[in-house]
């Protein structure tokens, strides 16, 4: 079992990043993936490597083994967890959060969440606009990584000053 690492230069070095994606809803959840590649390969210089998971609820579990393994800068997650008209999803997306700050604060591997719960996905239209708002979303999720990545390092200097 890894221990939380609080050197951030130790972990901002690694010239990798993991990206992990739920299935579930593939057509939307992929166009966040291809936003966040495409914007991340402009800003940063890691190398990112792609996983998939059945659905959401499996993210946080991979996300761990991933940090675990001391190879990553830091983890991207993607999903997309629907309200099917029964209460289910708000227990998933609960869990898949609290399961990824778990796992981002046991290690000190930055976790970046983009699973998302809309609040109204099956209306009609909506399937549509959530393909287009996870393009916007991979772009943010790219941004935040890079950023966090980026001064990680410089802020824990001066803390420690």
């Amino acid at each position: 079992m890894t221990t939380f690492n609080s050197d951030f230069s130790d972990t901002t070095k690694r010239d990798r990043v993991a990206f992990i994606q739920s299935c579930w809803h593939r057509d939307i959840v992929d166009e966040l993936r291809d936003a966040f590649r495409q914007e991340f390969a402009q800003i940063d210089t890691r190398q990112v490597d792609f996983f998939e998971v059945p659905g959401a609820f499996e993210i946080p579990l991979r996300a761990k083994l991933l940090a675990e393994s001391n190879n990553y800068a830091g983890i991207v997650t993607a999903g997309l967890v629907v309200d099917g008209g029964i209460y289910r999803h708000e227990f998933v997306a609960s869990a898949v959060i609290d399961g990824l700050m778990r796992v981002q604060l046991d290690t000190g591997v930055p976790i970046f969440s983009a699973v998302l719960t809309p609040h109204d996905f099956l209306s009609e239209g909506q399937p549509e606009f959530f393909k287009q708002h996870f393009k916007t979303k991979g772009a943010e999720a790219a941004q935040a990584c890079a950023a966090t990545l980026g001064g990680l390092a410089p802020q824990q200097a001066a803390i420690s000053g």
